[in-house]
């Protein structure tokens, strides 16, 4: 029976942590196998879908609150229409907000029975952030349970911590969990065969050390954390641009957890994607604007204490001339 059931793989992790950029690499691997993405973003505007690479695969995109929360019905509902065309895929990827819980996620694929009868949770992949997992662990419960709950943890970003600082965060994280695989990585570089298709959810594993897992639905969600969308049709100014989002994360990053934008540049034919994490950023051109399509810049802020009035002109102050 387990042989027909669609394998379903929850990746998760931190703002910041590097899950779209090891979804990428998924998608253009070499591997023979299609997946159906599923994303879900905190806010009221995502642009994750615009940063999933152009693919065959199928991406559907679910915003406006956690995945474990508001848009479960929405979860069900889609993997339920997948699996009506079940032989046009090998499995199933739902990419989490940064901000959500994978345990609530994860019973999703135990607790409703249509779910459980056609697929089967495959393996809970975090993606860490090595940079800045310490300070996350310290301020953050979903940071905690993100790992708590990984079968497979990728530790991203080592180019930025010193040997001893990965000897600390490693016996950090196995002071939470000392079952998962760790996989070393700069830029996600973990090849998909090592996190898709690798049968390592063990509920009785998870059940030993959370007992209430399949009936535990409470959680919480930090309240003072916002998400702000700003949006123009008007193209940009590439130096007034990078002027000012320098200016707010020399000045807010550390209040702001998570930067990401698509970006139209005047007099550019490429979508330019903007990313941040705290006061590091980062961008390139990306793929060219649809032919006959609005060019729509959008840029996203998650973090505390943002002003949205002053981020909203400051924003408006990079159109072009």
């Amino acid at each position: 029976m387990s042989e027909k059931l669609i394998p379903v793989t929850v990746l998760t992790g931190y703002l910041g942590a590097g899950k779209t950029t090891l979804l990428n690499r998924i998608l253009t691997e070499q591997h023979g196998k299609r997946y159906a993405v599923v994303i879900n973003e905190f806010g009221e505007s995502g642009v994750d879908n615009d940063l999933v690479v152009d693919t065959d695969e199928e991406v559907f995109e679910m915003n406006n609150g956690c995945i474990c929360c508001t848009v479960r019905g929405d979860l069900i509902r889609i993997i339920t229409g997948l699996m009506k065309r079940r032989d046009q895929f090998d499995g199933i990827i739902v990419e989490t907000t940064g901000l959500a819980d994978p345990a609530p996620v994860a019973q999703t694929f135990f607790v409703d029975e249509d779910v459980k009868a056609r697929t089967r949770l495959d393996a809970i992949v975090t993606v860490v952030d090595a940079k800045h997992v310490l300070a996350r662990l310290a301020d953050s419960s979903e940071a905690l349970e993100q790992i708590a709950f990984a079968d497979v943890i990728v530790l991203n970003k080592l180019d930025l911590v010193t040997p001893e600082e990965l000897t600390a965060i490693e016996a950090r994280i196995r002071s939470i969990n000392r079952y998962s695989t760790i996989h070393h990585a700069t830029r996600a570089d973990v090849p998909a065969d090592k996190l898709l298709g690798i049968n390592a959810f063990d509920l009785a594993r998870v059940l030993e050390n959370a007992p209430d897992f399949l009936d535990d639905d409470s959680h919480t969600h930090d309240e003072h954390m916002l998400s702000i969308s700003l949006t123009t049709t008007t193209p940009l100014d590439a130096e007034k641009f990078n002027a000012w989002i320098s200016g707010v994360l020399a000045m807010q990053g550390q209040d702001i957890l998570r930067t990401k934008g698509i970006l139209a540049f005047k007099d550019e034919d490429r979508k330019f994607a903007f990313q941040a994490v705290h006061m590091m950023a980062d961008g390139d051109f990306i793929t060219p604007w649809p032919q006959g399509r609005a060019r729509e810049s959008k840029l996203v802020f998650i973090g505390r204490n943002l002003n949205r009035p002053q981020l909203r002109r400051g924003f408006d102050s990079c159109v072009a001339a």
